[in-house]
């Protein structure tokens, strides 16, 4: 018996329309797209190539250190002078304060036992704890409300915010006020902070943090390095809106 022939499909001869019709989807949206080109907004390109002129054209940014005294500064850590203001800049609020205090402290400055350290970003006063406190006691020496309040002359008429940081050295320390050494660099930097603000500055400039032993300067084997280890530090900050502000509820 014969075998039946299968029926082949037949061949279909419009296949090339779908082709064609991706070809057109394909040709009209790059049509769209040249015309949104074409269609730019004036003012935006120009917003665009200020900024770009502007990141090329502007000074360095760079760290640079703030010179305070005779010597130049040459990172944190060194001394130095003012710097002075180029012509048509207003003048910097940190050179300022440290060529007042260079003036006012010279002494002290010479004697080792205030200290100014500065870079583009804030400005460091160090006091030795012996200038203000007695031995193991954050109450303020008398002579130590006169240093003060010298101080906050300089400062009351800037807005920079001012932290106040108390230090100590290594020996242990067990009172009823302060029964470790934190409490006491702690209370150090609040009394100073209590001084400023009783001689007008801003208190919401003003702020206290103690670190106790644990941010040596010296070696705490002798009593050298202890005593340059009891210090408390202001620091400026250079940027007025640091002070993080708290944040006020709508009503």
């Amino acid at each position: 018996m014969a075998r039946r022939r299968r029926q082949e499909d037949p061949i279909n001869h419009e296949r090339w329309l779908v082709s064609y019709a991706d070809f057109i989807t394909l040709l009209f949206a790059f049509f769209v797209v040249m015309y949104s080109i074409s269609s730019l907004n004036e003012d935006k390109y120009k917003v665009l190539t200020e900024s770009i002129e502007g990141v090329f054209q502007q000074q360095d940014r760079s760290v640079k250190p703030i010179p305070i005294g005779d010597e130049r500064l040459q990172g944190q850590g060194q001394e130095g002078d003012a710097q002075v203001p180029e012509e048509g800049q207003p003048p910097d609020p940190l050179a300022s304060i440290a060529e007042q205090i260079r003036d006012q402290f010279d002494g002290l400055l010479g004697d080792g036992q205030l200290h100014v350290r500065a870079n583009e970003m804030w400005l460091e006063l160090e006091l030795s704890s012996s200038l203000l406190f007695p031995s193991g006691d954050a109450l303020p020496h008398q002579d130590a409300f006169d240093i003060v309040e010298k101080i906050a002359k300089i400062l009351g008429p800037f807005d920079n915010p001012i932290q106040v940081e108390g230090f100590t050295d290594n020996l242990p320390i067990r009172t009823a006020l302060y029964p470790t050494n934190w409490e006491l660099s702690a209370a150090r930097a609040a009394s100073v902070v209590r001084m400023l603000a009783m001689s007008d500055v801003a208190p919401q400039r003003l702020a206290a943090v103690g670190y106790g032993e644990f941010q040596p300067i010296a070696d705490n084997a002798d009593s050298e390095g202890r005593a340059r280890n009891r210090r408390v530090v202001l620091v400026i900050s250079r940027n007025v809106d640091s002070r993080r502000q708290a944040a006020i509820p709508a009503e």
